[in-house]
């Protein structure tokens, strides 16, 4: 005999279709503290913000647990009994890729220094606003996901943002600054259909009044550059152009 059987919801139908229906993953932020009123408190908070915590109280137990699960965020005291927090940050900071928020107390600017000499992200001063913590982690996790698309590739193209550098199939090409924007507006894009006026707004500006004609100028400088066969800047009759990697 069977239980009762669940009504579909949106999610669990989306989820049935692949390609239509992606949520993202929670954020998990890793809260590292020794006064249960500060770890409780950070849980509850963060939690109802959606995102998923787990604490830990002492360095050596913040580096077992960094070590079996992957964290986005680190919210790291800096006096921690068995290992202080500069030095966990300093491990962590060596092997692995996430955000370290350190809370100090107001005189502690050594620890302060050390802290981001070790590898912290920031810093903030206890007793501090559950508002600024949240703000502070927001403005991280904005900044490590401009850092993740520092490097932007498709098919045989990759574009080094940081580096300002392309290359096709691994060959070094130089491109003009229009040519450049527009080839990462492709690449940002990769499989999309980008209508004339789209490009003509992101990489011309908004108060551009020229000839549109000029996007298909520079298609063509990039085709000469990048793609002489036509495989990959493609051009979609009636609508306008994209790269198909």
């Amino acid at each position: 005999m069977t239980g009762p059987v669940e009504p579909p919801t949106a999610e669990r139908i989306a989820a049935e279709l692949p390609g239509l229906y992606c949520p993202p993953p929670p954020v998990r932020v890793l809260v590292v503290d020794d006064e249960t009123a500060i770890t409780s408190f950070l849980r509850m908070g963060l939690a109802h913000l959606g995102y998923q915590v787990v604490v830990a109280s002492s360095g050596p137990e913040a580096l077992a647990v960094a070590a079996q699960e992957p964290f986005d965020v680190v919210v790291l005291d800096v006096m921690l009994p068995g290992l202080d927090g500069v030095e966990v940050c300093r491990r962590l900071r060596g092997d692995l890729d996430l955000c370290i928020l350190m809370l100090t107390a107001a005189d502690a600017v050594p620890e302060r220094v050390a802290g981001l000499e070790a590898g912290a992200d920031d810093y903030l001063v206890k007793p501090f606003d559950f508002t600024e913590l949240v703000a502070r982690v927001r403005a991280l996790l904005r900044r490590r996901r401009r850092d993740q698309t520092d490097l932007l590739a498709a098919g045989p193209y990759v574009l080094d943002d940081r580096a300002a550098q392309v290359s096709r199939d691994g060959v070094p090409v130089e491109l003009s600054r229009r040519e450049y924007d527009l080839l990462k507006l492709f690449l940002r894009h990769a499989g999309e259909v980008l209508t004339r006026d789209v490009i003509l707004d992101q990489v011309w500006g908004y108060g551009f009044y020229g000839d549109a004609n000029v996007v298909d100028v520079y298609v063509r400088y990039l085709r000469k550059k990048l793609d002489p066969e036509r495989r990959h800047l493609q051009t979609v009759r009636g609508l306008g152009y994209r790269l198909v990697p």
